[in-house]
């Protein structure tokens, strides 16, 4: 059940960052700002989460989709790890 869940959420995110990005008028600058902020808060949580209860470790799977996708895929990971 937790595998559909995950998957339904992602897609939502990949779908809402994919019509965030084209609607946007400057697209690569919004991509690389996006990037950017994704990895640095999952950095952050990487390294403050631990006083919080929350353990992100940093795999190929999580910066892949903190850069993809953004702030949005760590939210959905916090959420999960909650589960």
């Amino acid at each position: 059940m937790i595998k559909i869940i995950f998957g339904s959420m992602c897609a939502v995110a990949v779908l809402a960052m994919t019509i965030y990005y084209i609607t946007r008028l400057k697209r690569g600058r919004t991509f690389i700002y996006g990037a950017l902020t994704g990895f640095i808060s999952l950095l952050l949580l990487n390294m403050f989460g631990n006083r919080l209860g929350i353990i992100m470790p940093l795999n190929i799977f999580n910066v892949s989709g903190s850069i993809l996708l953004g702030v949005p895929f760590v939210i959905c990971m916090v959420i999960l790890n909650f589960l």
